[in-house]
């Protein structure tokens, strides 16, 4: 199918350069080339080079299954830390007792994948660059979009603009074409985060099968996991606290702190624990923890605007499953544009809007449970779930061991092509709904009501 502006090719502006953003522009040229489609992409990033602020990223199985699928997956394994058949063993704080220890098999080729953000993102840049995937801009930073009715003009930043036939936002918490459409406000989670990473070799006498481990307190969890082929230990330090604690906490990786207080806030945690924090910076980066009230439409101007990853579903990181997501959307949409522009018959691809309403109900459920869970998750972790706070720290310890053991799996075995391809034939979608009432927790309230600008 040619642009609607003529004859030359499909038009797909993404608007954001991190994770989300590359990996769709990867998704998007893999399945149009697959079927012979003409696309032209164009990455739009506000930043002056295309980078991470920030440390480890979990790659989960099912994402990586994905960026296998892409043909990336040895490099990916290759830049990435070994779990040594451990998702997470979760530790007591005082003398580092088990709780409960989640395994993985991380021993084939599609495995956990634990990465510094640096390395996963200059993996799907360079690769977007030796495939002619996508043209990449800098210094790009998209203000609002306008229906053009048969196409959409960005307008940026620097008071230039460009066209596209859909845009695709994929600019996170803080989306501005979001924002355009949708009257929210991030919620704070009732957490902070102290972040770091430390060189595996300054440690010594490590006593655990594996480095990744979280020791769990009341009000505070400590978790580290390795990144940078096991060479480097990815450190952050939760640590619950009320509104009125945080208010000069902002919610940047350029926001740092004195390593005392870290000392402070895990006073009482084993030695292990606290050889960990003795290592870290002087000045570690100190994180106020949001997330979004799930949202009940993921499309806009006919479907020609569509949101993707934390623009669509912001989550907090107690999963690890946050890029992970976003991958798992960018390739679904890239499976639906592709059929929409091969011309298929199937009654989803005869609009823009039918395609994106389709991609929109197999991926919202499962990205909403996905955030619910992840918020519950961290409740449970600081043991601050309703049941919970009033218990003491023994009396939570066999609960945590109990909802642990099986909140991964469904996250891990989803299989996505699956599920899409049963809503796209009339069956529905096999993704779970968000029900707060398998999560044992605090989640936020269900389905917010949006409110589309007038």
């Amino acid at each position: 199918m040619a642009s609607t502006q003529g004859d030359g090719p499909f038009r797909i502006a993404i608007v954001g350069g991190g994770i989300g953003g590359l990996f769709c522009a990867l998704a998007i040229h893999h399945h149009c080339s697959a079927v012979g489609v003409p696309i032209k992409i164009d990455v739009y990033e506000q930043a002056s080079q295309y980078k991470e602020i920030g440390a480890g990223v979990g790659v989960g199985i099912n994402a990586a299954r994905l960026v296998h699928k892409l043909g990336i997956g040895g490099k990916l394994n290759a830049v990435a830390g070994h779990r040594s058949g451990i998702w997470i063993t979760f530790r007591r704080y005082d003398n580092s007792g088990d709780i409960v220890t989640v395994p993985v098999n991380d021993n084939q080729t599609i495995r956990q994948a634990p990465c510094a953000r640096t390395d996963l993102l200059d993996l799907l840049r360079e690769t977007v660059e030796e495939r002619g995937a996508a043209t990449l801009h800098t210094r790009k930073a998209c203000k609002n979009v306008e229906d053009l009715g048969q196409s959409v003009r960005l307008h940026f930043a620097d008071t230039t603009t460009a066209e596209a036939d859909v845009v695709i936002a994929c600019d996170g918490i803080h989306s501005a074409v979001r924002n355009q459409f949708v009257v929210d406000k991030p919620v704070f989670s009732g957490q902070i985060a102290y972040r770091g990473v430390i060189p595996i070799a300054s440690l010594s006498n490590w006593p655990f099968p594996s480095y990744s481990v979280a020791w769990l307190a009341k009000h505070r969890h400590l978790l580290v996991f390795p990144i940078s082929r096991n060479e480097q230990l990815n450190i952050v330090a939760f640590v619950t606290k009320s509104e009125g604690e945080v208010a000069d906490v902002k919610e940047s990786w350029t926001s740092i702190c004195d390593r005392k207080d870290v000392e402070k806030d895990f006073a009482g945690f084993d030695g292990p624990a606290q050889d960990i924090i003795s290592l870290m910076s002087e000045q570690p980066s100190k994180w106020k923890l949001n997330d979004r009230q799930p949202l009940d439409r993921w499309y806009y101007m006919d479907g020609k605007v569509i949101l993707l990853g934390d623009a669509a579903h912001a989550m907090l990181p107690h999963l690890g499953a946050g890029a992970g997501q976003a991958m798992e959307d960018g390739w679904l949409l890239g499976r639906a544009l592709s059929e929409r522009l091969s011309r298929s018959d199937n009654s989803h691809f005869q609009t823009l809007e039918s395609t994106a309403q389709l991609y929109q109900s197999v991926r919202l459920p499962r990205a909403q449970k996905t955030q619910a869970t992840s918020r519950a998750a961290g409740n449970t972790y600081e043991m601050q779930t309703d049941d919970m706070l009033d218990k003491t720290f023994e009396e939570c310890v066999p609960m945590i061991a109990e909802r642990t053991r099986e909140r991964m799996k469904w996250v891990w075995e989803e299989d996505l092509d699956a599920a899409y391809e049963k809503a796209r034939d009339g069956a529905g979608s096999l993704a779970s709904g968000n029900d707060p009432a398998e999560f044992g927790g605090k989640v936020p309230p269900k389905n917010a009501v949006s409110v589309e600008a007038q």
